[in-house]
């Protein structure tokens, strides 16, 4: 029990990692350091030294067969006994092939030689106990347990845990675009404990132990906790763990301790260069490659049973037999195995030495056109194809089945906020719909495009509209502010220039998705809602509200608190907004406030407003006049980043306000100091929201539509400016991010009005309607029926929304107890500091406490479709491709998308399979499959491939107009279902009969598992296209991976084999450059193949002739050139530059894809007709001189000399029969090609 006991305790003491600092082993003994195990941070990614390169390259090339193969043929040429060449002469064939290779691989090994020792020798600051400072120091010095001290802009040298920042709250801003190509920055923040201090670090002070995980490639996970010198625990997680490679933004000094160094960070083990993809062709080629080696040995055995048959029939040995030296002679067996031996040496050139060089040229060339392609060219976000993977370009031209995401790949991934509903009541946002229809942006040359809403300017700034510029003097506009003119009771915006070129873009801030138009009816309820809002005391209610005034207010906070979006602004982008505390009170008590709401609504809200105090004046201002208007106005469509307030009716307009006069709020501040007037002398700056993914920008967006703006945001606090131009400041208590497990994301925050423990959360429909709370639970009939009846009425907008073709996220909210929030953050803490099962420890507090919910509301925001999908996606099935979308969205949703893409049309018959018992399951599939097959009785039988049942592919004439399309929907529940019930088999089945599929509420595993499914039971070339982190696993799953450029970073692209900037590229990349390049390289390798055995037959025939002694009639070294020099250069140029079917027939016929896919251009019968027509070319090459010749006494090689002529000129004229494209260069070439061989051959 105790040997188990240790084993056990060893093995959890082996996952783990323990750093101290490094500074008190300063000076000692290196073997003394406890860090001395861990590798330091020097990286070396080139293979070869000047000592080990010729040696152990020429093993790396020994590993391909081919070269393996004519290294023995040399080595067997150096035996005397059956040597049919000059030994050094039939070297230089194969040296030439592997001195190509070694030059390329050298050149190669030097880039990677000389990138090393410029990463190494990059200079950072380590701190030294001898001088009491940071001294400058290489890369490669650093170690783990050092501390690294990183300036702005500085690149990360090493996994670092954070320590200090220069920054008060304590956060580091970080670019990972290096590492996963997302350029919207992250926030790290230092291991608590640590985040207060005020001075500088002090790292002789640092006497903490640090236990971790083992080194590992998982980028977004890492757990640890440091251990005090009072035994205390504290943990931490990757939120605190700055990565190798990444560049620190928007922060003065960072300091932190080297956890993982060199080749054990985690960006050096995600670094494991490129994969290798075997394509089609080239395993058709190794098959055939065997072929032509059993050609060989039976051409080798028939020279040497020819052999001792023709030597058996003399009687006496004859002179040219000459005996061993002890005077006897070879048997005949042992003769005709000489003669084996040396009929392979002879025919050697039946295998193409020089193919796998010629087809890797020729890939080289492909993926030039390709790169060089304008239509696959995206002007709006500069980006052209890449070609990351250049070993699988013919694999384009064989495509049988796609499975694309939807999100981003079929759609914009421009989040644009359309409806909402809040209690029950739905919002519909015509207005803004109506904008949306014809949706205009500035273009780069400054092109002004105007709205025009009716809109009613506040008495006073009519008056006087110097007035709001001239109190603290006129300020000028920026360049990516906006100058507004009124004109005629309307206001018009004039772009003052884009943004500075030198300035970051900003993700998710598309004129597009930023600018939103209120709803009427909900913006007056809004206004009431803010109001309210400041009435609200420390006076906390003993049950939640079900107003719709609070509930419009919770919904809009909600909003605006519950994300992770960084607050900048135009003037400073990525500098983040922080608000510094101030004793300022409102002016104007909140009873004054509720008369002049009062009064507001009563009187005509185009009067002069009294000026007598500042916040009756900005609340005045902030309202508006709220008048009958017309839809007419002109919005500034030039600025990237929001800006200003909303008033009514969508009027855009820059409140003013002093950043130095908002308060920050917490459970004992009473009303007056939480409210804080905005100062009049100063213009609000426009705010860059910089959020991790759109859905989250999308909905501040439309909050700060309704004025409801992110100020600030801190890791304490969040700043919420309301519509009267007040600010609040909710003390951020806890953060649940959002994971594709839970599917929402959750704030904890202290309402600074009422001192209210308040959860917000947001998150997937389906998620979230199982977390409410149960009506039945609530005493209050009244209460309980209206819990129902919001419930209802809110999923039936859902469902509305869905069908609409809007991605949907719901809005709820939970009050706290003080009591049960402190024993929660306890639970979580102990969560946080846990090694094991950490992941699991912490998933079960956040269900612990989003849970029991209450229902504010539900968004719908759309994602559209990118130009050009519906057509390419019809090109594609008229090519015969099966197209599957995988999505996380909902069921509603993706339907709506499919039928909008021509992916499903409305005559389809569409089976939808919802459930997670496997039992009900089966018998729905069984169901479908039995109703599809009487459908499909009248057509021809049904095939069988490997085991499956597939529908005829060519229905007969009476049938054609009878069957029915079928489309298949299914959910994640079902999958689930269907892999764990073995259902697999007759799935595969049932989506043989349906045109398209569709997996709806589907995890990155099960995209994955799907395409491996449909790849290996099927035995048909797939294709994944993605543009998320979610797509990784399904894009690296299927033959051809490729990512799309898009919003969501290049996580996608990086694992592709191929990246494009749009969907519609897809059309051309296939249909036109997939058929072009597979019809090239496969009629290439064919010819290749036919002219190697057509020439090498001429010696065989020859056999026949001298007593299959093994001599030649052809000169040695025309034998040996004819691969590499004679016919090498117009493959090359054919399998590059030929065009069998122009691009615009390509497009215009898409049925012309289908060759490629029945690999009609290379298959087993091409092959053997060309080993045919090889034959028997070789034997009227061959007979033709030699009939003519027959009976005369000329020399053997004045024989040889036509036979070689002949058969050359036969075979470049096959070639020129192959090519389809014609110019004047290439037939030059070739013609002098012909004339210097015959002129050889005469020689």
């Amino acid at each position: 029990m105790k040997k188990e006991g240790r084993k056990s305790w060893k093995r959890k003491e082996d996952k783990k990692r323990v750093v101290v600092s490094n500074l008190p082993f300063e000076g000692w003994p290196h073997k003394e350091n406890p860090n001395r195990h861990h590798r330091g941070n020097q990286i070396k990614t080139s293979k070869y030294t000047v000592l080990s390169f010729i040696p152990k390259n020429i093993f790396e090339q020994l590993h391909r067969f081919a070269n393996l193969y004519f290294v023995g043929i040399v080595i067997l040429n150096f035996i005397p006994v059956v040597n049919a060449f000059q030994p050094e002469v039939s070297m230089i064939p194969i040296c030439i092939i592997l001195a190509v290779t070694a030059i390329k691989d050298a050149w190669e090994d030097l880039r990677r030689y000389k990138s090393d020792k410029v990463i190494n020798n990059r200079e950072c600051l380590i701190y030294s106990r001898k001088e009491q400072t940071y001294v400058q120091k290489h890369w490669k010095d650093v170690r783990v347990g050092d501390f690294i001290q990183m300036r702005c802009n500085e690149i990360v040298p090493a996994d670092i845990l954070l320590l200090f920042s220069s920054d008060p709250s304590g956060i580091c801003h970080l670019e990972t675009a290096s590492l996963d190509g997302e350029t919207n920055l992250k926030q790290r923040h230092v291991v608590k404990g640590f985040s207060q201090q005020e001075v500088q670090f002090e790292p002789e002070l640092f006497h903490n132990t640090i236990v971790c995980e083992k080194p590992n490639n998982h980028l977004n996970k890492f757990k640890g906790y440091m251990e005090h010198p009072d035994k205390t625990r504290t943990g931490f997680g990757c939120e605190s763990l700055l990565l190798r490679g990444c560049t620190i933004r928007n922060t003065e000094v960072a300091v932190g301790i080297v956890i993982y160094a060199g080749h054990e960070t985690k960006a050096m083990l995600n670094n494991s260069g490129p994969r290798y993809k075997r394509s089609k062709i080239e395993r058709r080629i190794n098959t055939d490659i065997f072929f032509c080696i059993g050609i060989l040995i039976l051409m080798c055995l028939i020279g040497a049973v020819g052999h001792s048959i023709w030597n058996g029939t003399f009687e006496e040995h004859p002179p040219f037999d000459v005996p061993e030296a002890n005077g006897s002679f070879l048997p005949h067996a042992l003769g005709g195995f000489y003669m084996f031996l040396t009929m392979i040496i002879l025919l050697q050139v039946l295998i193409p030495i020089s193919l796998y060089v010629s087809i890797e040229l020729v890939k080289l060339g492909q993926v030039f056109f390709l790169n060089n392609d304008l239509d696959l060219y995206d002007e709006e976000t500069d980006l052209s194809i890449q070609c990351r993977a250049l070993n699988i370009t013919e694999d384009l031209g064989q495509i049988q089945y796609i499975f694309s995401d939807k999100t981003g790949t079929l759609t914009e991934n421009k989040m644009v906020f359309r409806r909402c509903t809040i209690m029950g009541s739905e919002y519909s946002h015509q207005e803004n719909a109506k904008r949306l229809e014809t949706p205009k942006e500035l273009d780069s040359d400054g092109e002004e495009w105007t709205q025009y809403r009716c809109l009613s300017f506040p008495a006073r700034w009519a008056q006087d509209p110097a007035t709001m510029r001239g109190q603290k003097g006129a300020q000028p506009l920026r360049r990516s502010q906006s100058a507004r003119v009124p004109i005629q009771g309307h206001y018009r915006q004039r772009s003052m220039g884009n943004r500075e070129s030198s300035q970051p873009p900003v993700a998710f801030s598309s004129s597009i998705e930023k600018d939103v138009t209120p709803d009427k009816n909900l913006l007056t309820k809004v206004r009431d809602a803010a109001l309210w809002l400041e009435t609200l005391t420390d006076s906390r209610p003993a049950k939640p509200s079900l107003s719709t005034t609070s509930s419009i207010a919770d919904f809009f906070l909600a909003l605006t608190i519950c994300n992770s979006v960084m607050v900048s602004t135009t003037t400073e982008p990525r500098q983040r907004v922080t608000i510094k505390p101030s004793s300022k009170a409102l002016g104007t008590s909140l009873e004054k406030i509720q008369q002049l709401f009062q009064k507001l609504k009563l009187s005509s809200l185009s009067q002069s407003f009294s000026s007598t105090a500042p916040s009756d004046t900005d609340l005045g201002e902030s309202l508006g006049a709220n008048v009958a208007t017309t839809d007419s106005d002109e919005r500034d469509d030039a600025s990237v980043c929001s800006g200003g307030d909303s008033t009514d009716d969508g009027f855009y307009r820059s409140s003013t306000w002093d950043q130095g006069d908002i308060l920050e709020s917490g459970s004992g501040t009473s009303s007056e100091e939480v409210l804080e007037a905005p100062d009049p002398g100063l213009a609000s700056p426009e705010f860059c929201y910089e959020a991790e993914s759109p859905d989250e920008a999308a909905l501040v967006h439309a909050a700060h539509a309704y004025s409801f703006t992110l100020v600030s945001r801190t890791p304490e606090q969040v700043t919420v400016r309301l519509p009267q131009g007040t600010c609040l400041t909710f003390s951020l208590l806890c953060t649940l991010g959002f994971d594709s497990v839970r599917k929402r994301m959750s704030v904890v925050v202290r309402h600074p009005l009422t001192g209210e423990i308040i959860v917000y959360t947001k998150g997937a429909d389906s998620v979230i309607m199982d977390l409410l709370e149960d009506p039945a639970c609530v005493p209050d009939i009244d209460v309980e029926k209206k819990l129902r009846k919001i419930r209802v009425r809110t999923q039936k907008h859902l469902d509305l929304y869905a069908r609409d073709g809007l991605r949907t996220l719901c809005i709820a909210k939970k009050v706290v107890s003080e009591e049960d929030f402190r024993r929660w953050a306890s639970f979580r803490r102990e969560a946080e500091a846990s090694l094991d099962n950490r992941d699991e420890l912490l998933m079960e507090t956040a269900q612990h406490l989003e849970n029991q919910l209450t229902l504010l509301g539900a968004t719908g925001i759309e994602d559209r479709l990118q130009e050009g999908v519906p057509d390419t996606i019809a090109a594609l099935r008229e090519a015969g491709i099966q197209l599957w979308v995988l999505t996380g969205d909902k069921q509603e949703t993706a339907v709506n998308i499919a039928h909008s893409c021509r992916l499903l049309d409305q005559t389809d018959t569409v089976y939808s399979i919802n459930t997670e018992n496997q039992e009900t399951c089966e018998s729905i599939l069984n169901y479908a499959l039995e109703e599809l097959k009487q459908f499909h009785e009248l057509q021809k039988p049904d095939r069988k491939l490997f085991g499956f049942r597939l529908p005829s592919k060519t229905p007969s004439i009476t049938s054609e107009a009878v069957v029915p399309e079928a489309g298949l929907v299914i959910d994640g529940k079902t999958l689930n279902a269907i892999f764990q019930g073995k259902l697999e088999k007759k799935f595969l089945e049932l989506t043989q009969y349906c045109r398209s599929v569709l997996c709806c509420r589907s995890t990155p595993l099960q995209k994955s598992m799907i395409v491996k499914l449909v790849r290996d039971k099927l035995r048909v070339m797939t294709l994944s296209i993605g543009d998320g982190a979610n797509d990784v696993s399904m894009i690296q799953a299927a033959d051809i991976g490729i990512g799309i450029s898009g919003q969501e970073g290049m996580q996608a692209v990086m694992s592709s084999d191929f990246a494009i900037a749009r969907f519609k590229h897809l059309k051309k990349l296939l249909l036109v450059h997939g058929h072009w390049c597979y019809s090239r390289l496969a009629r290439m390798v064919v010819y290749y193949l036919y002219k190697n055995v057509c020439y090498v037959n001429l010696l065989f025939w020859y056999q026949f002739f001298c007593g299959f002694s093994g001599s030649t009639m052809i000169d040695y070294w025309q034998m040996i050139f004819f691969n590499l020099f004679f016919t090498s250069l117009p493959p090359l140029v054919f399998g590059v530059l030929d065009k069998d079917i122009s691009a615009e027939t390509l497009l215009a016929l898409p049925e012309l894809y289908k060759s490629g896919q029945n690999s009609e251009c290379y298959n087993l019968s091409t092959f053997w007709i060309s080993m045919v027509d090889a034959f028997y070319q070789s034997l009227i090459c061959f007979f033709v001189p030699y009939l003519t010749y027959k009976g005369s006494d000329i020399d053997v090689f004045t024989f040889g000399t036509p036979i070689n002529t002949i058969s050359l000129t036969t075979i470049l004229l096959h070639q020129a029969m192959e090519m389809k494209t014609w110019v004047l260069f290439p037939i030059s070439t070739r013609n002098l090609w012909e004339v210097s061989n015959l002129k050889s051959s005469e020689n």
